[in-house]
């Protein structure tokens, strides 16, 4: 495009103003745009917003500018859009690297050799991000270990551990649509940014007003950039194979990657742990960007689909397990025969029912090698299920389960407690952890941990499922439902996610699913209603947009959160019954998921009145 005069830019600015006093675009939108026609380090998007404007194009600078893009539960992640502060796009991803690099330096002032870990899956734009990042870190005086292919975040964490890195750099989006990238920044702990550092680096972003870069060739060739992928995937494999336990290893697993990084970590691991029989499922194995095999380009464990084709294919072939990975293989999901015939019904595992099993698993093989002691802690969210404290408590083992979503907090209390009490690391979104070796969520370790269960219950002539039963008979049944409430861009998703919230926050619902609401915890206000008896009884985690509705019932409840990672608002649903209440077990299953539709019915004609 052609360079803009001083004359037309003053008229576009007069533009967006009429145009929010029209409504048309929100005030915070028009500040932003205003922000990048007036700063030199902007100069190139100018023409691209002139045109935006000229065309009217009101709804998508509304959308790509309504705010400074956050940093949420997963990093800053977005939908890719060539300009706006609230997309992602070169400058986005380059101000990030550049807000880091300052915000590192400044409180390392006089630290020699900084060094920053990078690494990139399989979206669009992945690689040249990664490399956009790598210029700006070695420019700041960073030396770079850059994994030269698509690999996995966790092993992006366990490269940050393993080189004494600063920080690092995940260029991904994880499960998210194909629209949409990411950068995931760690800390030297190979954890993702919590408070203070996360709200530090986006201030340091909004002030960069320049970004340095070294040309990645140039880089590379004083080895300012270093490759490293193949002494990493040696390592990681070792280390994380080093999280299994000996016993059974027949079993015949169906793998798929769906279309993501997940191979490269998943396939030498379960080799690794003794495991012959392992297929990657043909129609997911390519990487692409696009998952074009995956039902509604999905590509994520949570969602069934994806494991349609794929159960077909295993009670053709006699496999006895199916794992998933999303994109960037931090999550796993799996399905397995309801009994031991494997021809005959197959279902799917939520990321809680996973988290119960693994619980129990690794509890029992700890005990059993002696591998337990007063000091063992499992961790998991708030919104993840109760079933896993109560299942580690059986042996002995603690939960420390008062944290938000997002596995950043979950690695973070490892450092906090003590990493060598740390048993197990649990999300209801199909994150999990074992070892000390990562601090983020490895889809790949779960992977083998899982098909060690199942060859495990093989030998005993039982079906995961059927596990998964005896747990409930001994626990108390538990079931959760997660609905997502996907908002529209810009403004107007704003506003209607921010009047849910208010609503669930001032004006709470007496009744849900025929059941009283006892009580109400606003996480924002850390404040209960009614007030909690002692300040022992809850300790309040940092402030956060998150809203709790128990119910009469003991451990039925609810959680109402906007998505750190989407547009959308997520509602957890929670209902259970004691184990002692328990008499037929698929009866009150059913019954269970009859209260959880009661629940959505009701919120559903709650959330029409807004």
């Amino acid at each position: 495009m052609s360079a803009v005069t001083a004359d037309r830019i003053a008229l576009v600015k007069e533009q967006l103003v009429a145009a929010r006093e029209a409504a048309l675009i929100s005030e915070s939108s028009v500040r932003n745009v205003e922000t990048w026609l007036d700063q030199p380090l902007y100069a190139f998007a100018i023409p691209e917003i002139v045109e935006h404007v000229e065309q009217a194009k009101w709804k998508e600078l509304d959308a790509a500018f309504l705010e400074v893009l956050p940093f949420g539960t997963g990093g800053r992640r977005g939908r890719m859009y060539p300009i706006g502060c609230n997309r992602i796009n070169d400058i986005t991803i380059a101000e990030s690297a550049q807000g880091l690099a300052d915000y590192v330096r400044e409180l390392m002032p006089t630290e020699p050799g900084l060094k920053c870990a990078i690494a990139y899956d399989v979206r669009h734009k992945s690689r040249h991000f990664a490399e956009l990042c790598a210029e700006v870190m070695v420019a700041a005086g960073f030396k770079v270990f850059f994994l030269e292919d698509y690999r996995s975040t966790p092993a992006l964490s366990f490269l940050v551990r393993l080189k004494g890195c600063h920080c690092g750099i995940m260029v991904t989006a994880s499960h998210n649509p194909p629209s949409d990238n990411a950068v995931k920044v760690y800390w030297s702990t190979g954890g993702q940014l919590v408070p203070p550092h996360d709200n530090a680096v986006i201030e340091r972003v909004k002030r960069v007003s320049k970004i340095e870069r070294v040309p990645f060739a140039e880089a590379l060739q004083k080895s300012d950039v270093i490759f490293c992928a193949e002494e990493i995937d040696r390592a990681y494999v070792e280390a994380a194979s080093a999280q299994g336990f000996p016993g059974p290893r027949d079993a015949k697993i169906i793998y798929s990657p769906l279309h993501g990084v997940g191979a490269s970590a998943v396939v030498p691991l379960l080799a690794r742990a003794g495991f012959k029989e392992v297929e990657i499922y043909g129609p997911h194995s390519e990487t692409h960007p696009d998952f074009p095999n995956v039902p509604g380009h999905s590509s994520n464990p949570e969602n069934v689909a994806v494991f349609d084709a794929v159960i077909q294919h295993a009670k053709e072939t006699g496999a006895d397990l199916i794992l998933a990975t999303d994109p960037d293989a931090d999550r796993m999901g799996a399905a397995a025969p309801v009994t031991t015939d494997s021809s005959g019904e197959w279902k799917t595992f939520t990321g809680n029912q996973l988290g119960a099993l693994l619980t129990d698993y690794l509890c029992g093989s700890k005990k059993k090698a002696g591998g337990l002691s007063a000091k063992s802690y499992v961790v998991k969210t708030l919104v993840t299920t109760e079933m896993i404290r109560k299942i580690a408590q059986s042996y002995g083992v603690r939960t420390e389960g008062n944290l938000h979503v997002g596995f950043k907090w979950i690695g973070e209390r490892m450092d906090e407690v003590g990493p060598e009490g740390f048993v197990f690391g649990a999300e209801e979104s199909h994150g999990y952890l074992v070892g000390t070796y990562a601090r983020d969520k490895d889809g790949a370790v779960a992977c083998m941990l899982m098909a060690e269960l199942v060859a495990q219950l093989k030998a005993e002539g039982k079906s995961l499922h059927e596990k998964l039963d005896d747990l409930y008979w001994q626990h108390g049944l538990h079931a959760e439902r997660l609905i997502n409430l996907g908002m529209e861009d810009g403004e107007p998703g704003a506003r209607k996610k921010a009047a849910l919230m208010a609503t669930f926050r001032e004006k709470p619902p007496a009744m849900l699913g025929g059941m009283p609401v006892a009580a109400s915890l606003d996480f924002a206000a850390q404040r209960a209603l009614p007030e909690r008896k002692s300040a022992k009884e809850y300790a309040w985690p940092p402030k956060a947009d998150m809203v709790i509705l128990e119910l009469a019932e003991p451990g039925n409840y609810l959680a109402v959160r906007p998505s750190g990672t989407e547009n959308k608002v997520k509602i957890y649903l929670f209902a259970c019954l004691p184990a002692e209440q328990l008499h037929d077990l698929e009866v009150q299953k059913a019954e269970l998921e009859q209260r959880l539709d009661a629940l959505s019915a009701d919120l559903a004609g709650m959330l029409k009145t807004l």
